[in-house]
């Protein structure tokens, strides 16, 4: 693997995919390296929000608030089959904050960036208002708000990213991790490690770490100089744990519950069937992969949800657990809900361009992309304009940014697929869901039927388009069918896979 790349991305989480598609957008020769699947870290395992952070402002983050605002509407435009806005309501709890602290909240909220598509929020009488009905009926809580952010498919927005900055040239190498960094006057030498151990060597001109949980550990670990980079800034893992349950309320909105310890859990109505619930806060240590949740935290979700609900869960009732790590850059706060959102690009003193980013998160990593690229290009003395703000994400160039009106014709366009699979298919994939069924007159022309509506034709797709390598791929990061399917769908699945991906190979 003799080929010199104009800038090597190591991750392939959201900033990483970011990165690798601004770079390649802007005429770079990019390579990306992740040591495992694309988002199979924290990028699939966040609440799945681009919001502006409502709470931030209570701690004065308000350019940070300000700039997540703003990519929330830019994002809302770029991706509208992933990304949309979701009503938050939140009960006004007195014994938490004051009535007029958050309505002065909710109007910096509201005002503190430019708006189009995302609608101002409003006082409510939850005795009254029928998104006052899942809940329990505290005299003191009858007053609330509602406000509106978006939710997002992190996983699929990452892999999005990824396709984007393949289709402009880079090279994406999944499951291949960077094992030594070596600076030389001219470039970075590359030792890339695969997992049958094999080791490739290639250069590039400049380089940036965006590894999150693990970006200490990739300089600590790639053999660059000891006294280099005396100053660089420490991360610190915190880990949000979530619990996913049977929807314990109907209605399409999502509720912000504040808890005594100040800190807030939300309830999101989730894959249609369910409830996602969380997060939780507390500092980690460890391998951010077998972060897991604990007991404690257990608790605690099951009972911010049952204070708040007029249905009550227990521990038996959480259909599936996940908890991310997330890479906080550490400003020193003495509590993991104070550390910042913000981040930083730290700029390494060796003789070639080498940024590594600690912090961010998802609803600023485009313009945290843009920022990397820019500085490296600023640090080769080039100038090449920024282009992803106004650039849709693959699958995004729908009409309008109508999603109602897209599978209104693509009903028309596939009349036989069942409505739900058809809607899967256009919020998953946009437009991209043409690949894999234009010429498609029936189910029996997508091939193997896998059970529970997964087909033939949208695995290969997976396979051969999204770099998905296994049934776990497959069903949790590219998609959250492993929600919805059964175990013998499941196990087909896995039986299948290997073999289509040789019939890919030959």
């Amino acid at each position: 693997m003799n080929i010199e790349y104009d800038l090597c991305v190591i991750g392939g989480g959201i900033n990483g995919t970011g990165i690798a598609r601004d770079a390649a957008g802007r005429g770079l020769s990019v390579l990306l390296v992740e040591a495992d699947d694309l988002a199979g870290g924290t990028s699939s395992m966040s609440t799945k929000l681009i919001h502006g952070g409502l709470r931030y402002l209570e701690y004065g983050q308000f350019r940070l608030v300000r700039e997540a605002l703003k990519e929330r509407e830019t994002l809302l435009g770029l991706a509208p089959h992933l990304i949309r806005p979701v009503e938050f309501v939140l009960p006004h709890d007195p014994q938490a904050r004051p009535y007029w602290m958050i309505r002065a909240g909710l109007f910096l909220y509201d005002h503190l960036a430019p708006r189009k598509k995302i609608v101002r929020s409003r006082s409510l009488d939850l005795s009254l208002a029928e998104a006052g009905w899942p809940l329990e009926a505290h005299e003191a809580t009858k007053k609330g708000f509602a406000y509106f952010d978006c939710w997002a498919d992190d996983a699929r927005l990452v892999i999005l990213n990824a396709v984007d900055a393949a289709t402009r040239g880079a090279t994406i190498l999944t499951r291949t991790a960077c094992a030594r960094i070596t600076p030389q006057e001219d470039r970075y030498e590359l030792d890339l490690r695969t997992p049958d151990g094999r080791t490739m060597r290639t250069s590039a001109s400049a380089v940036i770490n965006a590894t999150g949980p693990w970006v200490q550990d990739v300089l600590e670990n790639a053999g660059l100089p000891a006294s280099d980079d005396a100053d660089r800034p420490k991360i610190r893992l915190v880990k949000g744990s979530h619990l996913i349950v049977k929807k314990i309320y109907d209605g399409p909105q999502a509720y912000i519950l504040q808890q005594p310890d100040r800190r807030i859990v939300f309830a999101i109505p989730y894959e249609k069937d369910y409830t996602l619930i969380g997060t939780t806060e507390e500092d980690y240590s460890g391998d951010p992969r077998e972060a897991r949740i604990s007991e404690e935290e257990t608790a605690y979700l099951i009972r911010a949800v049952n204070s708040a609900f007029t249905h009550k869960i227990d521990k038996q009732d959480a259909l599936w657990s996940y908890s991310g790590v997330r890479p906080l850059f550490d400003d020193g706060e003495a509590s993991a809900t104070l550390a910042t959102r913000d981040y930083r690009l730290y700029e390494h003193q060796h003789p070639r361009p080498m940024i590594s980013v600690f912090g961010g998160k998802l609803t600023t990593y485009r313009v945290l992309a843009e920022r990397a690229v820019t500085r490296i290009l600023d640090m080769q003395g080039r100038e090449i304009a920024p282009w992803t703000a106004d650039s849709p994400l693959p699958g995004g160039r729908i009409p309008d940014g109508d999603i109602d009106a897209f599978i209104w014709q693509k009903e028309k366009d596939y009349p036989f697929l069942p409505p739900d699979m058809l809607e899967r298919y256009a919020h998953a994939y946009g437009t991209r869901m043409d690949l894999f069924l234009e010429g498609a007159a029936r189910l029996n022309d997508l091939g193997t039927h896998f059970g529970d509506q997964v087909y033939e034709a949208e695995i290969l797709y997976l396979l051969r388009c999204e770099w998905a390598q296994t049934a776990e791929d497959i069903l949790w990061r590219r998609s959250k069918l492993g929600l919805h399917v059964t175990d013998q769908t499941a196990q087909r699945l896995e039986q299948a896979v290997p073999r289509l991906m040789e019939a890919l190979a030959a």
